[in-house]
């Protein structure tokens, strides 16, 4: 009989331990500010037509396809 009850217990340590765990996170997580939304400001339109221009974005996806 002493070894069921050492497997219970054993059992409901790691359920609590898990229980406890998943709450600290969940309040981390609630207590956390969302980070505000930076966008860069808009540039204005070409006035001769094209409009191609050498962002941030575009040098990220340049970064991605060397090889």
């Amino acid at each position: 009989m002493p070894n069921n009850q050492a497997k219970a217990s054993r059992r409901g340590f790691f359920l609590s331990a898990s229980a406890v765990g998943a709450a600290v996170a969940t309040t981390a997580w609630l207590k956390t500010p969302a980070p505000a939304a930076v966008t860069p400001p808009a540039r204005p339109a070409p006035e001769k037509g094209g409009g191609y221009s050498l962002s941030e974005h575009v040098k990220q996806y340049y970064k991605t396809t060397l090889v």
